[in-house]
């Protein structure tokens, strides 16, 4: 992350995205595919982005994406997959408080506590426990673009993103 200044001397803190060029590598339609779809290309990657509406679709393969597509001021939602942070106990991966220091406690300072009743003699599904965390797709809504630089393809998003550094997001307007 890093803070950008605007006309009026305010500081917006940033994040700064490599947004394409990105090459439109194949187009799917209704009538051959089933469904309506775009599948974009960044460096090795590609991703498929349908159609929701059924529309005919005004790109064609090979139509560049860049930067430019977006003007400053956008509200857009951008979408990564979150940081691993492995296997957590119920504090960090929950917010559970915790046992008391004191009153007996000897080593459960960080444990769940009681699970479940007597009845019905089994723990119930979405029972919050520790387990693995992270590495999910997570949406930043309406975070707003604060500066384009279209000669570099690079964009500066107020906020911060999904993801760790160097991650491929998507950017939707």
């Amino acid at each position: 992350m890093s803070q950008v200044f605007d006309d009026k001397g305010r500081v917006h803190p940033v994040t700064w995205l490599l947004a394409g060029p990105v090459f439109i590598t194949q187009k799917k339609t209704k009538e051959k595919d089933g469904y309506t779809s775009v599948q974009v290309g960044f460096g090795k990657t590609k991703r498929e982005f349908r159609q929701r509406d059924g529309k005919e679709l005004s790109l064609n393969v090979g139509d560049k994406i860049d930067a430019a597509a977006f003007k400053e001021g956008d509200a857009v939602n951008v979408s990564g997959i979150s940081k691993g942070k492995g296997f957590q106990g119920v504090v960090k991966r929950h917010g559970f408080k915790g046992g008391p220091r004191t009153h007996g406690q000897k080593h459960s300072e960080r444990e769940p506590g009681s699970i479940g009743a007597t009845w019905p003699q089994r723990v119930l599904k979405g029972k919050r426990m520790p387990g693995h965390m992270g590495v999910d797709r997570v949406t930043v809504r309406n975070l707003k673009v604060i500066k384009i630089i279209p000669e570099k393809n690079l964009m500066a998003i107020e906020g911060a993103i999904p993801g760790h550094r160097g991650s491929l997001v998507e950017v939707r307007g």
